[in-house]
């Protein structure tokens, strides 16, 4: 067992969880109070650091790449008092940081964790339900659907659409930029529909002035964390079609559960007999598909 405890928060590592419990009081960041305690699986981690200054060092955790889906969601852009991962040292604790980062890149060696992206989320995403109280309107997500309304600060462009709800399977994926020498944004980017404009003109983004930067970033970055957690995971776009989605697919000009025109039903034909002769579709499941698509017709 090894433990670290500071002003800022306590880690504790035992040989398989790593531990991050926020400190108390006035210089902790409003997203480490939110989000809480984090329990980091060994497998989840990448590297970790004790940075020596002359005053104080810091603790890094590097994460393996999409195994947090915060992480995953800020980008790297979160600022250093609001990362979970980072705990500032006291110049007399500098052995106990020294022996804690020893006792995990100890324990990644042993267990022969690789550096490698991952496939899946190794930690989960913020509870729900979450609220962004931003600049220029609010969001709120239940898990399922996200909620947007506006208020007076919002352009006539935004305030024209009116409330919205946009569905879970409607986003592809989000964009989270925090309040910084410029304003800062959440951003749905939908699945079907027009690029995204300017974050102000924007009727699925959220403007972050900065007012209170603290809460912004707090809330902003657990809503984009919680949405980005319940979507697909960034492997996924690397993997072929699935059945089930080359059949779904919707036919041009006509319903997804209607009868498609032969046309349509050719083109779904021969996406289909790529994927049995690149050995995705297993004999059966190409004839079986096959007939799904002939009894469209």
């Amino acid at each position: 067992m090894a433990e670290i405890t500071q002003p800022t928060g306590t880690w504790t590592f035992d040989g398989d969880t790593l531990r991050i419990v926020p400190g108390h009081g006035r210089g902790v960041h409003a997203l480490r109070t939110a989000l809480g305690e984090v329990a980091v699986p060994l497998e989840a981690v990448a590297g970790v650091s004790h940075e020596t200054g002359k005053k104080s060092g810091k603790l890094r955790l590097r994460l393996r790449s999409g195994a947090d889906p915060l992480t995953q969601a800020t980008g790297g852009w979160l600022p250093d008092a609001a990362d979970p991962y980072r705990l500032e040292v006291d110049r007399d604790r500098a052995g106990i940081a020294d022996y804690l980062a020893d006792a995990v890149r100890d324990a990644l060696t042993i267990e022969q964790v690789p550096d490698t992206a991952t496939d899946r989320y190794l930690l989960p995403g913020p509870s729900v339900p979450l609220t962004l109280h931003g600049s220029d309107g609010e969001m709120v997500f239940d898990g399922e659907e996200i909620r947007i309304s506006w208020n007076w600060a919002a352009e006539e462009s935004k305030k024209t659409t009116g409330f919205r709800s946009v569905r879970l399977g409607e986003v592809a994926a989000v964009k989270w930029s925090p309040p910084r020498l410029e304003s800062g944004y959440l951003r749905l980017l939908p699945r079907q529909g027009p690029g995204p404009g300017k974050a102000s003109h924007d009727p699925n983004c959220v403007v972050l002035w900065g007012w209170r930067p603290a809460r912004e970033i707090a809330e902003s970055a657990l809503l984009a964390a919680a949405v980005t957690a319940r979507l697909p995971h960034p492997s996924a776009a690397a993997e072929p079609p699935a059945v089930a989605d080359v059949l779904d697919k919707p036919a041009e000009g006509g319903a997804a559960d209607g009868a498609a025109d032969p046309d349509t039903v050719l083109r779904r034909l021969r996406e289909l007999g790529e994927l049995h002769r690149s050995g995705v579709l297993t004999d059966e499941e190409f004839a079986t598909a096959k007939k799904a698509m002939i009894d469209r017709l």
